[in-house]
Protein backbone atom coordinates (compact mmCIF):
# COMPACT_ATOMS: atom_id res chain seq x y z
CA UNK A 1 0.00 0.00 0.00
CA UNK A 2 3.01 2.26 0.54
CA UNK A 3 3.92 2.35 -3.11
CA UNK A 4 0.11 3.29 -4.03
CA UNK A 5 0.34 6.34 -1.41
CA UNK A 6 3.98 7.07 -3.15
CA UNK A 7 2.51 7.34 -6.64
CA UNK A 8 -0.32 9.43 -5.34
CA UNK A 9 1.55 11.68 -3.97
CA UNK A 10 3.71 11.68 -7.21
CA UNK A 11 0.86 12.39 -9.22
CA UNK A 12 0.06 15.34 -6.90
CA UNK A 13 3.57 17.13 -7.52
CA UNK A 14 3.45 16.63 -11.39
CA UNK A 15 0.05 18.13 -11.29
CA UNK A 16 0.99 20.88 -9.37
CA UNK A 17 4.11 21.82 -11.29
CA UNK A 18 1.97 21.78 -13.96
CA UNK A 19 -0.83 23.38 -12.97
CA UNK A 20 -2.89 20.69 -13.81
CA UNK A 21 -6.20 20.46 -12.10
CA UNK A 22 -7.07 17.04 -10.10
CA UNK A 23 -10.30 15.47 -9.46
CA UNK A 24 -10.29 13.02 -6.44
CA UNK A 25 -12.83 10.12 -6.82
CA UNK A 26 -13.01 6.46 -4.70
CA UNK A 27 -15.60 4.54 -6.17
CA UNK A 28 -17.13 7.03 -8.32
CA UNK A 29 -20.59 6.75 -6.17
CA UNK A 30 -21.05 10.70 -5.24
CA UNK A 31 -19.58 12.68 -8.28
CA UNK A 32 -23.13 13.75 -8.77
CA UNK A 33 -22.75 15.80 -5.03
CA UNK A 34 -21.99 19.43 -5.41
CA UNK A 35 -20.50 21.92 -8.62
CA UNK A 36 -20.55 20.40 -12.04
CA UNK A 37 -17.16 18.18 -13.29
CA UNK A 38 -15.43 20.36 -15.84
CA UNK A 39 -14.73 18.73 -19.21
CA UNK A 40 -12.55 15.52 -19.50
CA UNK A 41 -9.44 17.52 -21.28
CA UNK A 42 -9.41 20.05 -18.62
CA UNK A 43 -8.62 18.25 -15.41
CA UNK A 44 -6.53 14.83 -14.13
CA UNK A 45 -8.40 11.99 -12.12
CA UNK A 46 -6.61 11.25 -8.43
CA UNK A 47 -7.94 7.73 -8.06
CA UNK A 48 -7.68 6.41 -4.37
CA UNK A 49 -9.77 3.53 -4.87
CA UNK A 50 -6.99 1.29 -5.15
CA UNK A 51 -5.30 2.77 -1.86
CA UNK A 52 -7.41 0.53 1.17
CA UNK A 53 -7.81 -1.59 3.90
CA UNK A 54 -8.49 -1.64 7.57
CA UNK A 55 -5.78 -0.39 9.26
CA UNK A 56 -6.93 -1.26 12.82
CA UNK A 57 -9.95 -2.22 14.69
CA UNK A 58 -10.02 -2.38 18.25
CA UNK A 59 -13.79 -3.24 19.01
CA UNK A 60 -13.05 -2.84 23.03
CA UNK A 61 -12.12 1.19 22.38
CA UNK A 62 -14.25 1.46 19.44
CA UNK A 63 -12.41 3.08 17.00
CA UNK A 64 -11.11 1.74 13.72
CA UNK A 65 -9.10 3.36 11.34
CA UNK A 66 -9.25 2.39 7.52
CA UNK A 67 -7.70 3.93 4.09
CA UNK A 68 -9.95 5.83 2.16
CA UNK A 69 -10.41 4.12 -0.68
CA UNK A 70 -11.83 1.00 1.69
CA UNK A 71 -15.61 -0.23 0.51
CA UNK A 72 -17.88 1.01 3.04
CA UNK A 73 -19.22 -2.62 3.01
CA UNK A 74 -15.90 -3.87 3.80
CA UNK A 75 -15.73 -2.05 7.08
CA UNK A 76 -19.64 -2.20 7.98
CA UNK A 77 -19.46 -5.87 7.37
CA UNK A 78 -16.57 -5.75 9.70
CA UNK A 79 -18.14 -3.78 12.18
CA UNK A 80 -21.20 -6.33 12.31
CA UNK A 81 -19.43 -9.39 13.15
CA UNK A 82 -18.73 -7.59 16.33
CA UNK A 83 -22.70 -6.42 17.24
CA UNK A 84 -20.99 -2.81 15.74
CA UNK A 85 -21.96 -0.20 13.19
CA UNK A 86 -21.76 3.70 11.90
CA UNK A 87 -23.70 5.11 14.09
CA UNK A 88 -24.53 7.89 11.43
CA UNK A 89 -25.70 5.23 8.40
CA UNK A 90 -24.13 7.25 5.82
CA UNK A 91 -25.40 6.30 2.48
CA UNK A 92 -23.94 4.24 0.43
CA UNK A 93 -24.85 4.74 -3.14
CA UNK A 94 -23.41 0.82 -4.27
CA UNK A 95 -21.22 -1.39 -3.25
CA UNK A 96 -18.51 0.82 -4.90
CA UNK A 97 -19.23 3.66 -2.12
CA UNK A 98 -15.42 4.25 -0.13
CA UNK A 99 -15.02 5.58 3.19
CA UNK A 100 -12.82 8.41 1.86
CA UNK A 101 -15.94 9.67 -0.17
CA UNK A 102 -18.19 8.70 2.68
CA UNK A 103 -16.10 11.33 4.88
CA UNK A 104 -15.49 13.73 2.17
CA UNK A 105 -19.13 14.13 1.24
CA UNK A 106 -20.05 14.39 4.62
CA UNK A 107 -23.29 13.21 4.38
CA UNK A 108 -25.51 11.31 7.16
CA UNK A 109 -28.37 9.50 7.05
CA UNK A 110 -31.66 8.57 8.90
CA UNK A 111 -29.85 8.41 12.73
CA UNK A 112 -28.81 11.33 12.72
CA UNK A 113 -31.02 13.10 14.22
CA UNK A 114 -30.34 11.23 17.42
CA UNK A 115 -26.50 9.67 16.79
CA UNK A 116 -24.81 12.97 15.53
CA UNK A 117 -23.42 13.62 12.29
CA UNK A 118 -20.63 11.88 10.44
CA UNK A 119 -18.36 14.91 11.46
CA UNK A 120 -18.74 13.82 15.51
CA UNK A 121 -17.58 10.54 14.73
CA UNK A 122 -14.23 11.67 12.72
CA UNK A 123 -11.23 11.19 15.26
CA UNK A 124 -8.14 11.74 12.64
CA UNK A 125 -6.81 11.70 9.52
CA UNK A 126 -4.26 11.54 7.19
CA UNK A 127 -4.26 14.12 3.84
CA UNK A 128 -2.42 13.98 1.09
CA UNK A 129 -2.02 18.00 0.19
CA UNK A 130 -0.82 19.99 -2.31
CA UNK A 131 3.16 19.87 -2.03
CA UNK A 132 2.52 15.25 -2.23
CA UNK A 133 3.19 15.50 1.52
CA UNK A 134 0.65 13.39 4.07
CA UNK A 135 -0.62 15.52 6.85
CA UNK A 136 -1.63 13.54 10.28
CA UNK A 137 -4.60 15.40 12.07
CA UNK A 138 -6.40 14.14 15.15
CA UNK A 139 -5.60 10.82 16.55
CA UNK A 140 -8.03 7.92 17.46
CA UNK A 141 -9.30 9.33 20.89
CA UNK A 142 -12.60 11.94 21.22
CA UNK A 143 -10.03 14.52 23.04
CA UNK A 144 -7.06 14.78 21.55
CA UNK A 145 -6.67 17.70 19.53
CA UNK A 146 -5.85 21.39 21.27
CA UNK A 147 -6.89 24.30 18.62
CA UNK A 148 -8.56 23.66 15.48
CA UNK A 149 -10.00 20.50 15.00
CA UNK A 150 -8.88 20.04 11.20
CA UNK A 151 -10.00 16.48 10.73
CA UNK A 152 -13.80 17.41 11.49
CA UNK A 153 -12.78 20.43 9.04
CA UNK A 154 -12.08 17.61 6.36
CA UNK A 155 -15.44 15.66 6.88
CA UNK A 156 -17.83 17.17 4.00
CA UNK A 157 -15.16 19.98 2.39
CA UNK A 158 -15.76 17.32 -0.97
CA UNK A 159 -11.79 16.93 -1.27
CA UNK A 160 -11.56 20.90 -2.01
CA UNK A 161 -8.29 21.14 0.67
CA UNK A 162 -6.62 18.00 -0.23
CA UNK A 163 -7.05 14.07 -0.06
CA UNK A 164 -7.88 12.09 2.45
CA UNK A 165 -6.32 9.09 2.32
CA UNK A 166 -6.67 7.66 5.68
CA UNK A 167 -9.37 8.04 8.31
CA UNK A 168 -9.88 7.49 12.29
CA UNK A 169 -13.49 6.59 12.95
CA UNK A 170 -15.51 6.16 16.52
CA UNK A 171 -18.21 3.52 16.03
CA UNK A 172 -21.25 2.10 18.49
CA UNK A 173 -22.63 -0.79 19.85
CA UNK A 174 -25.80 -1.85 17.58
CA UNK A 175 -28.96 -1.00 19.41
CA UNK A 176 -29.94 -4.34 21.13
CA UNK A 177 -33.53 -3.54 19.75
CA UNK A 178 -35.56 -1.74 17.42
CA UNK A 179 -39.28 -1.42 16.11
CA UNK A 180 -41.51 0.45 13.80
CA UNK A 181 -44.14 2.05 13.75
CA UNK A 182 -46.22 4.31 11.23
CA UNK A 183 -49.01 7.19 11.68
CA UNK A 184 -51.16 7.95 9.37
CA UNK A 185 -50.67 12.00 9.65
CA UNK A 186 -50.67 15.32 7.46
CA UNK A 187 -47.97 17.28 6.80
CA UNK A 188 -48.16 19.48 9.78
CA UNK A 189 -49.42 16.93 12.26
CA UNK A 190 -45.94 15.13 11.68
CA UNK A 191 -43.88 18.01 12.35
CA UNK A 192 -46.07 18.77 15.09
CA UNK A 193 -45.61 15.23 16.21
CA UNK A 194 -42.10 15.27 16.14
CA UNK A 195 -41.32 18.40 17.84
CA UNK A 196 -43.52 17.25 20.82
CA UNK A 197 -41.32 14.15 21.10
CA UNK A 198 -38.14 15.95 21.14
CA UNK A 199 -39.06 16.69 24.61
CA UNK A 200 -40.07 13.88 25.84
CA UNK A 201 -37.49 10.92 26.72
CA UNK A 202 -38.12 8.65 23.74
CA UNK A 203 -35.59 6.79 22.30
CA UNK A 204 -37.07 7.54 18.60
CA UNK A 205 -33.61 6.99 16.56
CA UNK A 206 -35.24 8.05 12.91
CA UNK A 207 -38.19 9.51 11.66
CA UNK A 208 -40.19 9.87 7.83
CA UNK A 209 -42.94 11.30 6.84
CA UNK A 210 -43.78 10.61 3.25
CA UNK A 211 -47.04 12.37 1.16
CA UNK A 212 -49.68 9.98 0.32
CA UNK A 213 -50.73 9.87 -3.86
CA UNK A 214 -53.01 12.70 -3.30
CA UNK A 215 -50.98 14.79 -1.65
CA UNK A 216 -53.48 16.04 1.01
CA UNK A 217 -52.18 13.36 3.73
CA UNK A 218 -49.23 11.19 4.50
CA UNK A 219 -47.43 8.53 6.90
CA UNK A 220 -45.35 9.13 9.46
CA UNK A 221 -42.83 6.71 10.18
CA UNK A 222 -40.94 6.34 13.45
CA UNK A 223 -38.07 4.13 14.59
CA UNK A 224 -37.37 3.05 18.12
CA UNK A 225 -33.69 1.75 19.33
CA UNK A 226 -32.58 1.05 22.49
CA UNK A 227 -33.23 -1.79 25.40
CA UNK A 228 -36.39 -4.21 25.19
CA UNK A 229 -38.44 -2.43 27.92
CA UNK A 230 -37.54 1.14 26.58
CA UNK A 231 -38.81 0.05 23.41
CA UNK A 232 -41.59 -1.04 24.29
CA UNK A 233 -42.88 1.58 26.61
CA UNK A 234 -42.27 4.47 23.66
CA UNK A 235 -44.57 1.91 21.09
CA UNK A 236 -47.54 2.28 23.57
CA UNK A 237 -46.77 6.00 23.71
CA UNK A 238 -46.67 6.38 19.94
CA UNK A 239 -49.02 4.22 18.93
CA UNK A 240 -49.19 4.27 15.39
CA UNK A 241 -49.64 0.48 13.29
CA UNK A 242 -46.76 -1.71 14.34
CA UNK A 243 -44.58 -2.32 11.06
CA UNK A 244 -42.63 -5.98 10.39
CA UNK A 245 -39.49 -6.33 11.32
CA UNK A 246 -38.51 -6.79 7.60
CA UNK A 247 -40.62 -4.53 6.16
CA UNK A 248 -38.83 -1.62 8.50
CA UNK A 249 -35.42 -2.88 7.89
CA UNK A 250 -36.33 -2.24 4.00
CA UNK A 251 -37.66 1.32 4.29
CA UNK A 252 -35.26 2.25 6.53
CA UNK A 253 -32.34 1.12 3.98
CA UNK A 254 -34.24 2.58 1.27
CA UNK A 255 -34.16 6.01 2.81
CA UNK A 256 -30.39 5.76 3.94
CA UNK A 257 -29.06 4.59 0.36
CA UNK A 258 -31.66 6.78 -1.55
CA UNK A 259 -33.17 4.02 -3.08
CA UNK A 260 -36.71 4.72 -2.37
CA UNK A 261 -38.91 5.70 -4.87
CA UNK A 262 -39.10 9.35 -3.89
CA UNK A 263 -35.06 9.72 -5.01
CA UNK A 264 -35.65 8.91 -8.77
CA UNK A 265 -37.38 12.42 -9.15
CA UNK A 266 -35.38 15.27 -10.45
CA UNK A 267 -34.59 18.22 -10.15
CA UNK A 268 -33.83 16.84 -6.26
CA UNK A 269 -33.34 19.46 -3.29
CA UNK A 270 -31.91 19.11 0.24
CA UNK A 271 -33.16 21.41 2.47
CA UNK A 272 -32.01 21.68 6.32
CA UNK A 273 -33.90 23.33 8.87
CA UNK A 274 -33.90 23.93 12.43
CA UNK A 275 -36.09 22.04 14.52
CA UNK A 276 -40.21 23.56 14.48
CA UNK A 277 -39.61 25.21 11.01
CA UNK A 278 -43.11 25.18 9.77
CA UNK A 279 -44.15 22.94 6.52
CA UNK A 280 -42.63 25.08 3.15
CA UNK A 281 -46.24 23.88 1.55
CA UNK A 282 -44.11 22.70 -1.40
CA UNK A 283 -44.64 19.59 -3.29
CA UNK A 284 -43.38 16.57 -3.71
CA UNK A 285 -41.61 16.10 -0.35
CA UNK A 286 -40.28 13.78 1.99
CA UNK A 287 -39.14 14.68 5.46
CA UNK A 288 -36.45 12.80 7.74
CA UNK A 289 -34.77 13.88 11.13
CA UNK A 290 -38.08 15.09 12.85
CA UNK A 291 -38.29 17.76 10.24
CA UNK A 292 -34.83 18.48 10.17
CA UNK A 293 -33.76 17.15 7.03
CA UNK A 294 -36.50 17.79 4.03
CA UNK A 295 -36.46 16.22 0.51
CA UNK A 296 -38.26 18.47 -2.40
CA UNK A 297 -38.43 17.22 -5.71
CA UNK A 298 -39.00 19.11 -8.64
CA UNK A 299 -38.09 22.61 -10.55
CA UNK A 300 -37.95 25.35 -7.90
CA UNK A 301 -37.26 29.12 -8.01
CA UNK A 302 -33.83 28.62 -6.52
CA UNK A 303 -33.27 31.99 -5.81
CA UNK A 304 -36.71 32.23 -4.13
CA UNK A 305 -36.26 28.94 -2.19
CA UNK A 306 -33.37 29.98 -0.83
CA UNK A 307 -34.62 32.95 0.04
CA UNK A 308 -37.34 31.22 1.72
CA UNK A 309 -35.45 29.31 4.11
CA UNK A 310 -32.43 31.43 4.87
CA UNK A 311 -35.51 33.23 6.82
CA UNK A 312 -36.50 30.29 8.58
CA UNK A 313 -32.35 29.72 9.52
CA UNK A 314 -31.77 27.01 7.20
CA UNK A 315 -30.02 26.31 3.72
CA UNK A 316 -31.02 24.56 0.57
CA UNK A 317 -28.76 22.20 -1.54
CA UNK A 318 -29.07 21.43 -5.48
CA UNK A 319 -28.57 17.73 -4.62
CA UNK A 320 -29.73 16.46 -7.63
CA UNK A 321 -29.09 18.88 -10.41
CA UNK A 322 -30.93 17.15 -14.09
CA UNK A 323 -33.45 19.27 -15.26
CA UNK A 324 -31.79 22.54 -12.95
CA UNK A 325 -30.72 25.45 -14.43
CA UNK A 326 -26.53 25.12 -15.46
CA UNK A 327 -25.98 28.17 -13.41
CA UNK A 328 -27.60 27.55 -9.89
CA UNK A 329 -24.65 26.75 -7.68
CA UNK A 330 -25.10 23.03 -5.56
CA UNK A 331 -24.70 24.14 -1.95
CA UNK A 332 -26.58 27.83 -0.34
CA UNK A 333 -24.87 31.00 -1.14
CA UNK A 334 -22.24 31.90 2.14
CA UNK A 335 -22.32 34.83 3.82
CA UNK A 336 -19.29 37.37 2.61
CA UNK A 337 -17.35 36.48 6.47
CA UNK A 338 -17.67 33.00 6.01
CA UNK A 339 -16.80 33.11 2.64
CA UNK A 340 -13.67 34.90 3.20
CA UNK A 341 -12.74 32.35 5.85
CA UNK A 342 -13.14 29.46 3.18
CA UNK A 343 -11.18 31.51 0.89
CA UNK A 344 -8.31 31.80 3.48
CA UNK A 345 -8.58 28.00 4.06
CA UNK A 346 -8.70 27.30 0.70
CA UNK A 347 -5.62 28.95 0.26
CA UNK A 348 -3.83 27.79 3.20
CA UNK A 349 -4.45 24.17 2.27
CA UNK A 350 -4.33 24.51 -1.45
CA UNK A 351 -2.15 27.60 -2.41
CA UNK A 352 -2.43 26.31 -6.39
CA UNK A 353 -5.57 25.34 -6.54
CA UNK A 354 -5.27 22.25 -8.07
CA UNK A 355 -8.02 20.02 -5.78
CA UNK A 356 -11.80 19.74 -6.92
CA UNK A 357 -11.70 23.09 -7.64
CA UNK A 358 -15.55 24.94 -7.75
CA UNK A 359 -17.08 21.25 -6.41
CA UNK A 360 -18.17 22.66 -2.83
CA UNK A 361 -18.60 27.04 -4.09
CA UNK A 362 -17.95 28.20 -7.16
CA UNK A 363 -15.68 30.90 -5.49
CA UNK A 364 -13.10 28.11 -4.24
Amino acid sequence: MEFVLSELCEQVVTARAAKRPLLIRGGGTRLFYGGPLPAADAASWLDLSAYQGVVSYEPSELVLTARAGTPLAEIEALLASREQMLAFEPPRFGAAGTLGGCVASGLSGPRRMAAGSLADFVLGTRLLNADGNVLRFGGEVMKNVAGYDVSRLLAGSLGILGALVEVSLKVVPRPRREATCVLAVDEAAALDLCLRWRSRPLPVSATAWVADASGAGGKLSVRLSGNESAVRQALAEIGGERLPDEAADAFWLGLRDQTHAFFRQRPLWRVVLPAGAPALGLAPVLHEWGGGLRWLAGSHDAAALRDRVRALGGSACLYRREGAPADVPAFHPLADGVLQIHRRLKREFDPAGIFNAHRLYPEL
